[in-house]
């Protein structure tokens, strides 16, 4: 008989890919971690990139880097473009090699690794700009919240969703001066604002996950952050709008080119971001509300991770233990 019952090859290659990715962030983890609150955040990043270019060599994909450390003249190694993998299905990756150099170097929470893979040609080809963003987690009405509205619109729109008032929704944003009006009046509705001196990657998805406590993310950050985000944010089936925000006309003519027939300016949904079959994987470096940073000791260290598939919904926190002695690459 020509049909077969169980799982296709394309659906256990897609488990096997998640698994190899939580490989990938704990590689970089375990590197950046030797660097933790000695000051250095450049050291630190370059740890995790070197640590995580050579784990993708073991992954067997035929992956392109979309979202990584910049163009090739400004990045020695995983740079927008740079083709990563042992060879398999040809895949796009975003990458943060070390999302929160600064939280690393001063031993801040929050510090992490992160990766996020899809089908080739489905994730946003975003500058290194900023992106104004919201987030909020799954189990909501469509629409709920959005760019457009203000912020005292969204907060009321999103406590009647959840069956709360305003007074029980805590905003997450990061401590910028450009969000001071925002969390004025976020204040001043009556809801309580969580500040982050850095990684809006972990703020996003943290809005996303009931055992964070945060309810909605909103504010602007990074562009690439915003697309690794995105890819989080469609494995549990939260929502996200992200819109570029541009400083020239060079910048808005970048983003043109790398997304030819888009209007650069548009209001961007989570599939505009990341659509298609999408994985993530994130290791944490310090601890924070999302994972618990490394634990190193002797000739050991303890990870932990967060691993997401779109396709099935399934999310999976994992600890590794890492034996030096016999582990077949170890942080230098």
């Amino acid at each position: 008989m020509s049909d077969s019952i169980g799982p296709s090859p394309f659906v256990v290659s897609d488990r096997n890919l998640a698994l190899e990715l939580v490989r990938v962030t704990e590689a970089a983890a375990l590197a950046s971690a030797r660097w933790t609150g000695r000051g250095r955040k450049n050291d630190a990043d370059g740890a995790a990139v070197e640590a995580m270019r050579i784990a993708f060599d073991t992954v067997a994909i035929d992956g392109t880097v979309v979202i990584g450390e910049g163009e090739m003249d400004e990045a020695p190694m995983l740079y927008i473009g740079e083709k990563v993998g042992s060879g398999g299905p040809a895949m796009d990756i975003a990458v943060d090699p070390l999302e929160g150099t600064n939280l690393c170097a001063k031993d801040m929470p929050n510090a992490i690794t992160v990766v996020a893979l899809a089908e080739r040609g489905n994730f946003l080809h975003a500058p290194d700009v900023y992106m104004d963003k919201i987030v909020v987690g799954p189990n909501l009405p469509a629409g709920v919240v959005d760019l457009e509205n203000t912020i005292e619109t969204n907060l009321k729109n999103l406590a009647k969703a959840r069956g709360k008032s305003v007074q029980d929704l805590l905003l997450c944003t990061l401590d910028r001066e450009r969000h001071e009006e925002m969390i004025a009046r976020a204040r001043a509705a009556g809801a309580r604002v969580r500040l982050l001196s850095d990684g809006d990657v972990a703020g996003g998805i943290a809005a996303c996950l009931d055992s964070s406590q945060v309810d909605i993310y909103v504010g602007s950050g990074g562009a690439p952050e915003g697309v690794l985000t995105a890819a989080a944010v469609r494995c549990v089936e939260g929502q996200m709008q992200g819109r570029l925000l541009f400083e020239d006309d060079a910048q808005r003519a970048r983003a043109q080119k790398m997304n030819p027939g888009k209007n650069p300016d548009r209001k961007l949904d989570l599939h505009d971001m990341a659509a298609g079959s999408v994985l993530f994987s994130a290791t944490g470096v310090t601890t924070g509300a999302l994972l618990r940073g490394v634990r190193q000791y002797p000739h050991q260290a303890v990870t932990h991770s967060l691993v997401m598939r779109s396709k099935s919904g399934t999310s999976r926190f994992i600890e590794g233990h890492h034996n030096f002695k016999t582990k077949t690459w170890t942080p230098q």
